[in-house]
């Protein structure tokens, strides 16, 4: 299944160097608000991979939005979304210092943003990235050491370190 994936930059076989990308982690988020978020977010998943339609993921997101708020838990959102442009699946990290008004559903303002674009027949492996990233936040120390990181390389290694 994971043949399905981008080629990632880190070594070992590392799931989540499959799907994000230093290219597409923002470390200083200007968004204050979820429509500015989704906006950046895309851009940066559109500037590491050109060939996806953004105004579909766009679409998608706010779709997958519109049925129940993405912002989870302890100042996380996970917006989502499946696009017939995107082959296996796809994402950006988005850090905010200042916190966005997402209508998370704990009501605080959100920090830290994974955002992720699978491809339309890719539901299972969808599915997957969702579980692994749900297992990896479970443990709330990791994102406040996510938060503390000052590159985007440095944030990208800690995705890969905290799968070996």
């Amino acid at each position: 299944m994971l043949r399905k994936f981008q080629s990632g930059l880190c070594g070992g076989y590392v799931f989540f160097s499959k799907v994000f990308s230093p290219k597409s982690i923002l470390l200083n988020l200007e968004s204050e608000d979820k429509d500015e978020l989704f906006e950046e977010m895309v851009q940066a998943i559109y500037s590491a991979h050109p060939e996806i339609n953004r105004e579909d993921a766009l679409k998608v997101l706010h779709a997958r939005e519109n049925q129940m708020s993405t912002g989870i838990i302890h100042g996380i959102a996970v917006p989502h979304g499946t696009s017939a442009s995107v082959k296996g699946c796809i994402g950006a990290i988005g850090i905010s210092r200042g916190g966005i008004d997402y209508n998370a559903l704990d009501g605080e303002p959100v920090n830290l943003v994974f955002m992720l674009l699978c491809g339309s027949q890719d539901n299972e492996l969808h599915l997957e990235v969702l579980k692994k990233l749900a297992e990896l936040l479970k443990n709330p120390a990791f994102a406040a050491d996510l938060f503390e990181k000052t590159s985007a390389q440095e944030v990208f290694d800690a995705m890969c370190e905290a799968e070996i």
